[in-house]
């Protein structure tokens, strides 16, 4: 059986969206960036190739992998397929994952700055950040950091190289990435304005997030 025939039509169709999505709007620059999804309750996923732009996306553009990382079938996956294999180990429940490179968030990390949550939608889709420090990309130190890092939220910051959002749908992972980028892009503006302290009230964000 062919990749073609093993990915989900769905799947297929939200990655492709999400990835011109993601590049549309800077997330994501020429080949910087990779998204998975995993069938629930299976050890197989689809992941993006090596060298793919996220706005080219087509059946050829991906790997099918299990979670030995062995590829299955498709062409050479992404050289971040371990962040994705060891995160998903970590995280049965976690269906997809979505790895960008926003431009505020890597900036205010780089600077020491926390990421302010300003909106409901900040507080509701990222009530937890995690941060792990720079690793080599594509290495066992990185993948494993993340993976460590996503085992109470689904949001992780990687240093000095982007970040990793997971949820049960690619679509729900790339709505947290945007949600980042905007909270970390709200924060650099209020930096500007000379500005340190400024946030969503964190007396009212357990009625935000559950109300």
């Amino acid at each position: 059986m062919t990749l073609r025939a093993k990915v989900w039509t769905s799947a297929f169709e939200d990655m492709r969206r999400v990835g011109a999505h993601a590049v549309s709007v800077g997330l994501a620059l020429a080949s910087g960036g990779n998204l998975s999804v995993r069938r629930p309750g299976s050890s197989e996923f689809v992941v993006t190739g090596r060298g793919t732009f996220l706005d080219r996306l087509g059946p050829e553009s991906f790997a099918l992998m299990n979670l030995d990382g062995d590829v299955l079938d498709g062409t050479e996956p992404s050289s971040e397929w371990k962040l994705h294999q060891r995160t998903y180990r970590a995280r049965p429940e976690i269906n997809a994952i979505v790895h960008l490179h926003p431009a505020h968030v890597v900036l205010l990390d780089a600077l020491g700055k926390r990421i302010r949550l300003l909106t409901l939608d900040h507080v509701s889709y990222l009530p937890v950040i995690n941060r792990i420090p720079f690793y080599p990309n594509g290495s066992d130190e990185l993948a494993d950091a993340a993976a460590g890092a996503s085992i109470d939220c689904d949001c992780i910051v990687l240093g000095n190289h982007g970040c990793s959002t997971l949820s049960t749908t690619v679509e729900d992972a790339f709505r947290k990435a945007l949600n980042l980028e905007s909270a970390a892009t709200a924060t650099y503006r209020m930096l500007l304005l000379g500005d340190e302290t400024t946030e969503f009230p964190r007396h009212l964000r357990a009625t935000a997030i559950h109300g």
